[in-house]
């Protein structure tokens, strides 16, 4: 192990800290109408994620100061863990359903979501069994195969909520460290092939999903239905113009774009702030991102490495499908706009997942 440096990196802090403040003023400015009508309390949604931030902000600052080798001693217990949390959040009584789909565990008045937390478990077990088995990627049967097995048991439980958003994500990440690996590209191939054809089977078993493909080619097709939230994103950003209609101006989060606190708060956010704000929020990605590639490559050791990876590699991935699917790019899929969304569990994984990228940069040469 390599000495470990006093500061972690500034840069990649006050990035994240900048995000979470956005994010912030977002929510609040997005739920506030909806809150108002639903609770009478116009700062609903704002008093609790500020609460989820600061937890989450804790808990960075805490795990920033932990040896990210820790992760790697437990990485086995903990993905065991998640996956008890997987099946509890199956079972009635337990997990709690939300339009249609029970991926949450309820504890006192708030709720977690089992899945979300399985993302970075299965990031901190993979960048183990990767270090300890680089020379085996290569092989399709002694390395490919035995990665991606609890890749995609993890996948199979996720579905069965369902939840193709947060299982996608967490399947696109851990692709994304195997390559990092040193995989073989005619391995991807042929796995992708098996991939999109499973991808076909998922959507075509539910009749939503084929709805949301649909919307997506052709939203004005339904525009009261499965197109409804794309074209109301679009209306949300076409007005924004370049300097947007002012911070609390949006016309959308009357009723007209559904819980736009949520998935959809880039909308209210290109609404509101313009395209240059909009532009400003992609750039701190890229810059939070860029922090972890160098975080990355300079890391004493491949766990370091693949553990980086894995988280750089989570977050870029939920922001490129987020902004894909408010911009009309993509399907519509349920992904959260990291440390912008409101959801309590997204946010805290997000925030600890940051901590653990920052311990490694107290070691990282760069």
């Amino acid at each position: 192990m390599a000495t470990k440096r006093s500061t972690p990196d500034l840069i990649l802090i006050i990035t994240t800290l900048t995000l979470l403040a956005i994010g912030l003023i977002m929510v609040y400015s997005a739920s506030a109408v909806w809150a108002d009508y639903k609770f009478q309390d116009t700062f609903f949604f704002a008093k609790r994620q500020l609460l989820f931030a600061g937890l989450g902000v804790v808990a960075m600052f805490f795990i920033m100061n932990v040896d990210y080798w820790t992760w790697r001693t437990w990485a086995k217990l903990i993905i065991i863990v998640c996956f008890v949390l997987l099946v509890a959040v199956l079972i009635p009584g337990i997990g709690m359903e939300r339009n249609g789909s029970r991926s949450w565990i309820g504890v006192g008045a708030f709720s977690v979501q089992p899945s979300e937390f399985m993302k970075i478990a299965m990031i901190a077990f993979l960048a183990k069994y990767l270090s300890e088995n680089q020379k085996k990627i290569t092989s399709f049967k002694k390395g490919l195969v035995p990665s991606l097995g609890l890749v995609f048991l993890a996948f199979g439980m996720i579905m069965m909520q369902p939840d193709l958003g947060t299982g996608t994500v967490m399947v696109g990440t851990c692709i994304v460290m195997i390559y990092v690996a040193g995989a073989r590209i005619s391995h991807f191939v042929g796995l992708g092939l098996v991939g999109v054809a499973g991808f076909v089977v998922l959507v075509l078993s539910a009749p939503y999903r084929i709805k949301r493909i649909t919307s997506f080619l052709d939203p004005w097709e339904d525009p009261l239905n499965s197109g409804f939230q794309i074209i109301q994103s679009l209306y949300a950003i076409g007005p924004g113009g370049l300097l947007g209609l002012g911070l609390g101006q949006s016309r959308q989060k009357f009723f007209y774009l559904p819980e736009p606190q949520t998935d959809f708060i880039f909308a209210i956010l290109a609404e509101e702030l313009g395209f240059i704000g909009g532009s400003f929020v992609v750039l701190l990605f890229a810059l939070l991102l860029w922090r972890g590639i160098r975080i990355a490559l300079g890391a004493p050791d491949l766990y370091g490495s693949f553990l980086a990876v894995g988280i750089i590699a989570m977050v870029a991935i939920q922001v490129i499908i987020n902004v894909g699917v408010v911009t009309g790019l993509m399907p519509v899929t349920g992904i959260t706009l990291p440390f912008l969304s409101y959801g309590g569990s997204s946010l805290t994984l997000m925030l600890m997942a940051v901590g653990i990228l920052l311990n490694i940069s107290r070691y990282a040469k760069y």
